[in-house]
């Protein structure tokens, strides 16, 4: 397997991403959106999770495809982002066809970055209008670390982010990540640089340190209380997948959370993911292909992690460092 072009979850044709922050709010949106509808489906393994509109996305629910997904800031307020995001897609026209009529279904699912020294002290929610720049500014290109609803991320000890990565797998299907890292557990092996990520690293993206020397993991303590701390992802690919195809996908891809993170999945974390087939490459193989999409899947969001929080930039009154003003590296990032 190799990387896309970008590195970046859109290098699965036609997918294209947008994001929207505020400096002084310390918190953004980030909007994944494509050409055409898109089977999705979504996993959590969280305790704490905040979502919108994820039950449509079950197997058995008469909803297949959806317009967008979105990530955000905000808690329980950064929900409202949805409501900007529909907006976007009624002006273009998209949404689930009934009779004349249509209505865009836009998931999505949230982190809490309220305690990360923002000005939180707003009037009208500011996330519908986050939420409707953020899916207006979708687009190939896009920024990694601090950035979108990765802005105001921390984790258990580094400044936390947004971040992407995609690969390539023999049979010609794209796989990409994207990722916000609000975790309450760590991205890098006790005090070290390494990152948990390692094993996995294309090149230099998170720094090319290769892994860490083993050491021995104390039972850990939570650095964040209750619905503090989220680490929410959406994996795709180009393959034609089922609903339930697509399910199974998100579900692998969890593994790549547990690789890159340390704790993960906790009763403290609303850990999930969301996953997108965009079709137009049937599979080859119906027995090979899906096990390695769900292989490529966990270890793209491992990459993507690490490339989060190695990304991140620091910024005025943070309350944690990031990984470049702690351990004085500067890599690629590429």
């Amino acid at each position: 397997m190799h990387p896309g072009p970008l590195n970046l979850v859109t290098d699965v044709p036609g997918l294209r991403v947008g994001h929207a922050d505020d400096a002084a709010l310390r918190s953004g949106v980030t909007v994944l959106t494509s050409d055409r509808p898109f089977v999705a489906a979504v996993h959590v393994m969280g305790g704490s999770p905040g979502t919108r509109e994820t039950d449509l996305l079950a197997p058995d629910r008469m909803v297949q495809e959806v317009d967008a997904i979105f990530l955000a800031g905000g808690s329980a307020f950064g929900l409202d982002a949805g409501q900007g995001v529909m907006e976007g897609l009624r002006a273009a026209g998209r949404g689930f066809a009934v009779g004349p009529v249509r209505v865009p279904i836009v998931p999505g699912a949230i982190i809490f970055d309220l305690l990360n020294g923002g000005d939180k002290d707003w009037g009208d929610s500011p996330y519908p209008a986050l939420g409707r720049k953020a899916y207006d500014a979708a687009a190939q290109d896009f920024a990694l670390g601090t950035a979108g609803a990765g802005f105001g991320a921390m984790t258990g000890s580094l400044k936390g982010g947004l971040g992407s990565a995609s690969c390539v797998l023999p049979s010609g299907l794209t796989v990409g990540a994207l990722v916000v890292v609000n975790a309450l557990g760590q991205a890098t092996v006790g005090e070290t640089p390494h990152f948990w990520a390692a094993p996995w690293e294309v090149g230099r993206e998170f720094g090319g340190l290769g892994p860490a020397p083993m050491i021995a993991q104390d039972a850990p303590l939570p650095r964040k209380r209750l619905g503090e701390a989220t680490t929410i992802a959406i994996v795709a690919t180009n393959a034609t997948l089922t609903k339930p195809q697509v399910h199974r996908m998100a579900v692998a891809a969890h593994d790549g959370m547990a690789r890159a993170l340390v704790p993960s999945h906790t009763p403290l974390d609303g850990d999930l993911v969301f996953s997108v087939a965009t079709g137009g490459k049937p599979l080859q193989d119906p027995v090979t292909d899906p096990f390695q999409l769900g292989h490529a899947a966990a270890t793209c969001l491992a990459r993507a992690i690490a490339r989060a929080v190695y990304l991140a930039q620091a910024q005025p009154l943070d309350l944690q460092p990031t990984w470049q003003s702690r351990f004085g590296f500067v890599g690629s990032g590429g």
